[in-house]
């Protein structure tokens, strides 16, 4: 049985500091990483599987809304492949394989994403 979502835990780190754009280092090969995640590999599984999505940008949404809490454009300036700070694209990427790999439950992930934005 997978899990909901293995949401990584910022309550332990400095939540303003996982925000801020990284501009200590090159980022670009996650920034890859994670744009090949949204728009090949989730889309390309999700014709496979029952998931309630089969969009890029919804699969940006949900992962990047689970990793920080909240819905994302009201803590990561869009767009967020570009923006978004080292740590929360490696978790997001983390997340989006956890749903590949059947270790986490993309449709709950919906549904706590929809449940933030006030959508259900």
């Amino acid at each position: 049985m997978p899990k909901d979502h293995p949401t990584p835990n910022y309550q332990q780190r400095d939540f303003k500091e996982l925000l801020e754009p990284d501009r200590r280092g090159d980022i670009s090969s996650l920034r890859r990483d994670w744009r090949k995640l949204v728009e090949e590999d989730l889309p390309n599984a999700a014709r496979d599987r029952h998931w309630p999505v089969l969009e890029d940008h919804c699969f940006a949404r949900i992962l990047l809304d689970c990793t920080v809490g909240q819905p994302w454009r009201t803590a990561i300036k869009p767009p967020a492949w570009r923006n978004a700070s080292r740590h929360v694209l490696k978790d997001a990427i983390d997340l989006g394989k956890a749903c590949l790999s059947g270790e986490a439950d993309l449709t709950a992930m919906n549904r706590t994403s929809l449940s933030m934005r006030g959508k259900l």
